[in-house]
């Protein structure tokens, strides 16, 4: 059964305010504790190592797939390893996102390997929450790797989102696009205190007419360091842009490095990046109608985040 702090960490990461209807598989300190599945998705559990098989029917519409892991308990690692067979033409929405709430002085650690295989035309909104919350010495880590191959005419949406509390985390994402795939990545990350993060995003168009859009946003408070390096590789006619934009406080540091590869002369690629701190103007501007600094500063960086 799930307590209050069960529910009240599903509903940051996974925006659960109750069980789910439709398919569902939550895990609960390195275990699957409820599951259920649907006439048209199906949720099989690994037998071979921890993780599941998401199989999605082909033509599926407008269901949904929530697979949120939630970490309660000091000194854990978990690792899973996690499957995704989206069928030809399906349209779906997968809930991910893993919480850690560590109140204790040794580590708790959770990483998690999702592979999607998403077949001709299929449409996927993958969205995916980390939150760290505690007040014990012990570090909250997160690792997440996401590896996608998309087939032709599909299309890929991405919101890959850190929203506070996570001490350590390296975020590994690497994507196959064919012929006519699109893909739109928004990640949006926020550190604090001595906070660590690193994002590696790897994109190969590889298919005519594939493209490929990578935004990312941050916020870097305290002494937090993050770190960033975005590769799109265009073997064929296909167009990319990245769009890297971080807001840096106080004696945090930042590093982020674009790169982009053309491969093939009707490849048509663009990166661009900023590090800036907050603009006085727009802190001034909320002050004068009544905020105080901290209510003026926490307005603008949501707005930022958003």
């Amino acid at each position: 059964m799930l307590n209050a702090l069960d529910n009240l960490m599903l509903e940051k990461v996974a925006d659960m305010h109750d069980i789910p209807k439709g398919a569902y598989n939550i895990r609960k300190n390195g275990e699957g504790i409820q599951k259920n599945t649907t006439e048209n998705i199906d949720i099989i559990t690994k037998k071979d190592r921890p993780g599941i098989d998401v199989i999605i029917k082909p033509n599926t519409k407008k269901e949904s797939v929530y697979i949120p892991v939630i970490v309660t308990e000091q000194g854990i690692t978990d690792v899973v390893y996690n499957t995704f067979e989206i069928g030809e033409n399906a349209d779906v929405e997968i809930i991910a996102g893993c919480g850690i709430h560590n109140s204790g002085d040794n580590k708790s650690q959770h990483d998690g390997i999702h592979e999607f295989f998403i077949n001709k035309g299929a449409h996927i909104k993958y969205i995916e929450k980390h939150y760290g919350q505690g007040e014990g010495t012990g570090k909250k880590v997160l690792n997440p790797k996401t590896i996608i191959h998309a087939k032709e005419n599909t299309t890929v949406e991405l919101e890959l989102i850190q929203i506070m509390g996570i001490d350590n985390t390296v975020r590994d994402t690497e994507i196959q696009l064919y012929d006519g795939a699109k893909l739109i990545i928004t990640e949006r990350l926020l550190t604090n205190i001595e906070q660590k993060a690193k994002s590696n995003i790897t994109v190969e168009l590889l298919g005519e007419n594939s493209s490929a859009q990578i935004i990312s946003r941050s916020v870097a408070q305290g002494k937090s360091e993050q770190t960033y390096y975005f590769d799109l590789i265009g073997k064929n006619k296909c167009r990319g842009h990245i769009q890297c934009d971080a807001i840096i406080m106080d004696d945090a540091v930042i590093t982020s490095t674009p790169k982009i590869s053309a491969h093939h002369s009707d490849a048509q690629l663009v990166h661009e990046a900023a590090i800036g701190k907050l603009e006085s103007v727009q802190l001034i501007k909320l002050m004068s109608i009544g905020l105080t600094e901290k209510e003026a500063e926490d307005t603008i960086l949501k707005g930022f985040l958003k």
